[in-house]
């Protein structure tokens, strides 16, 4: 497979749990819709997972952002229902942080030429995941998906693609 589609953090507790928004609650349909499109088109379709400890607020991050979610086995940390069924068969990386380097060591060892990113939250995991691969990646063709994608806040979400943009990234 030449082509790769990275489903970022659609999980529960950014969707309608702890850290939720009404705009992440309003792309879950037009995710689904892009991830059957991709594997009709024969994408590779692999998901990150933000992932905590019970240690959370005793983190870097928990200290930073000092909301718990996504604690490992939880309700918040599983994927949203509507996508589940979607992560049967398919890897998911779980990641302590907001860019996930095993993501970014599997597009380097499949050689991936084209990767498309959607998910949560544009301007926190998404732009992280976005910069490694573009990184690690350089004549990949790296796109973000701006239909399935959510920030903290609309404008965190536009100040994130302008970035991307201004990196080589393409907004679709």
């Amino acid at each position: 497979m030449d082509k790769l589609l990275v489903v970022v953090d659609m999980q529960k507790d950014f969707i309608d749990g702890s850290l939720g928004t009404t705009e992440a609650v309003s792309i879950v349909d037009n995710v689904a819709s892009y991830i059957e499109k991709c594997d009709k088109d024969g994408f590779d379709i692999v998901f990150t997972r933000d992932t905590h400890g019970e240690d959370y607020m005793d983190t870097q991050e928990g200290r930073k952002l000092p909301v718990i979610h996504c604690i490992k086995d939880t309700e918040g940390w599983q994927i949203d229902k509507k996508l589940r069924k979607y992560t049967e068969d398919r890897i998911i990386f779980d990641k302590p942080t907001f860019g996930s380097v095993e993501l970014m060591n599997y597009v380097v060892e499949k050689d991936f030429n084209e990767i498309h990113l959607l998910g949560l939250c544009t301007d926190i995991c998404v732009i992280s995941n976005a910069m490694l691969v573009k990184a690690a990646l350089p004549e990949a063709r790296v796109c973000v998906v701006e239909g399935c994608s959510a920030g903290v806040t609309p404008e965190s979400h536009n100040n994130a693609l302008n970035a991307m943009k201004s990196c080589q990234i393409e907004i679709v």
